[in-house]
C-alpha cells in the first residue's frame, strides 16, 4: 500500500509493521522489510525508513500521515530494535508487493 504525506508527497510504499501484541495496536510502518535483516539493519530501517503510526491520518486505497512521519529518534528506533521486548511483534502485513 502507498503512503503520502498530507501535503501530497509519496514517501513509499508500506512493507511490515510494528505490533503491540498487549496492547492490541501497530506501532510502526516500516518502508523496507525486515525480515532476514541484521540488528544493524534493523536499527537503521526503524530510525530512516519508518513511520510512526501515530502519524497516521488516514487508511483508504492509500496511507496518508502527518508532519514529519518518517525517521523517529534514535532512542526510540534501538527500543524497538531490542529483543527485551517480546510483546512487540513485526509483521508482513502488506505481502511482498512491490
Amino acid at each position: 500500500m502507498d503512503i503520502y504525506s498530507d501535503g501530497g508527497k509519496y514517501l513509499g510504499r508500506a512493507q511490515d509493521m510494528i505490533l503491540d501484541l498487549e496492547k492490541g495496536e501497530v506501532l510502526r510502518i516500516t518502508l523496507e522489510p525486515l525480515a532476514s535483516v541484521t540488528r544493524e539493519d534493523a536499527k537503521r530501517i526503524l530510525r530512516e525508513k519508518s513511520i510512526l503510526y501515530k502519524s497516521v491520518r488516514s487508511v483508504e486505497d492509500v496511507i496518508m500521515v502527518s508532519g514529519r512521519p518518517v525517521a523517529a529518534s534514535k532512542a526510540e528506533a534501538e527500543a524497538e530494535a531490542t529483543p527485551e521486548l517480546s510483546d512487540t511483534s513485526t509483521t508482513s502485513f502488506f505481502g511482498n508487493r512491490r
